[in-house]
């Protein structure tokens, strides 16, 4: 009998390492994004996972990934898959950036540091937002810290918002340049902030205001508790009082986050801005928030490098198209004079085949990466790219493709 079972069975060794073991039990996405519910604070979820007001261009963003099939070859040569491809003319390992989100810290302490350090093992971008909890220095410093992936030099990018006080911008640009960062990323979808109607339940502030539900929350989640108590107070830590003397904040403050971006972003933003953020940056230039065929050329006029289509994930104009529906008429519309980008809804490498098959050079991807903060903080981030590296290598393998180059339009379908 024994001797029967033992010809069946294996069992596995026991893990002590907790978030080892919590992401022993993942398989997936909503995985990470199942376990990060269960271990944040409700409010500081839903910050995360939330859209703006009934959510449909959330879900649509996803969705339409979803309604994409393939048309696989068979009987072709597999055994030597290769996904690498150029991106701002440079190669990177995987068709992938890591976007830019604010307030990183609330999902695990380190925050960006853990993010940045993950995306340089690998050797994709990784890209800062002006919102972020780390700062421009720090950031480089956590990415220089381990070992590039194959080419060896790291890749960041700094993304920034339209704001009225052009003087701490410049500054920021500037600090960018010193710290080598390789590129800009303008988010021009925010004249004004969209209604985040978990955030309106919640009340959410950063730094979290006290209050009974925010206490009872607590003590569900001691380990998240625990570590925040633990930690430096969450700050906006690029930013600072500018010498033109604005109504800047100093990034210390609990400062209700509808109010203080209703305050400090530019609902006068226009065209001429990008020239502007031109004459500020020598580096590469992409404009994130396009969300129409019209505009994507007017980036091309600009001269702009790469175009991200992108509705905020969802959490600004709900009811805007989703950005993977973009791509093919984009791409028909600017030809080779731009690079494009195709932000929110990917949760698989089969994702990134699909988005290159339409004609994008690049995915972004953001919530995930949090979901797997949540889950086991930096190791959560090494496994959910190691799960993108691997869904991608698998995908072009049982499409049929072995480069990026093989990824072609007849590779896709839509589904009924």
């Amino acid at each position: 009998m024994f001797d029967s079972l033992r010809s069946v069975l294996r069992f596995r060794k026991l893990e002590f390492n907790p978030k080892r073991r919590r992401l022993n039990a993942c398989a997936d996405v909503s995985d990470l994004r199942r376990l990060a519910k269960k271990r944040l604070p409700a409010g500081v979820f839903d910050y995360i996972d939330g859209g703006a007001e009934d959510e449909l261009t959330l879900v649509r963003n996803e969705r339409a990934y979803q309604k994409i099939g393939f048309c696989p070859r068979v009987l072709r040569d597999v055994s030597a898959v290769e996904p690498t491809c150029m991106l701002l003319g440079r190669p990177t390992p995987l068709p992938l950036v890591l976007a830019p989100t604010g307030f990183t810290r609330i999902a695990d302490p380190p925050g960006e540091l853990a993010v940045a350090r993950a995306a340089a093992r690998l050797g994709i971008p990784c890209t800062l937002s002006t919102m972020g909890t780390r700062s421009i220095e720090e950031v480089a410093e956590a990415s220089d810290s381990v070992t590039w992936g194959a080419e060896g030099e790291r890749r960041l990018w700094f993304q920034v918002y339209v704001w009225k006080d052009r003087e701490l911008l410049a500054d920021m640009i500037q600090r960018c340049a010193a710290a080598r960062y390789e590129a800009l990323m303008v988010t021009v979808d925010t004249p004004r902030l969209g209604r985040r109607e978990r955030d309106v339940r919640r009340g959410m502030e950063l730094p979290p205001k006290l209050g009974l539900g925010t206490i009872v929350d607590g003590m569900l989640r001691p380990s998240w508790t625990w570590q925040f108590l633990r930690n430096d107070p969450i700050v906006f830590a690029n930013v600072t009082t500018s010498s033109s003397g604005a109504d800047s904040p100093d990034g210390s403050s609990a400062i209700v986050l509808a109010d203080h971006l209703s305050k400090q972003f530019d609902p006068s933003l226009s065209w001429d801005d990008i020239d502007w953020f031109r004459s500020q940056w020598d580096g590469k230039l992409i404009v994130k928030g396009v969300q129409t065929v019209a505009d994507a050329l007017r980036c091309v006029e600009r001269g702009v490098d790469a175009v991200c289509l992108s509705n905020h994930g969802g959490r600004q104009l709900d009811g805007a198209p989703a950005p993977i529906d973009l791509v093919a008429p984009c791409r028909e519309a600017v030809g080779d004079n731009i690079e494009i980008i195709a932000d929110g809804g990917v949760r698989r490498g089969s994702d990134m085949v699909k988005a290159r098959a339409l004609g994008a050079d690049a995915v972004m991807a953001g919530r995930p990466y949090l979901y797997a903060l949540g889950t086991a903080g930096e190791l959560g981030v090494d496994w959910l790219l190691d799960f993108f590296d691997d869904g991608m290598r698998r995908t072009m393998a049982l499409c049929g493709t072995v480069t990026v180059g093989d990824i072609t339009p007849d590779l896709v379908t839509r589904l009924v």
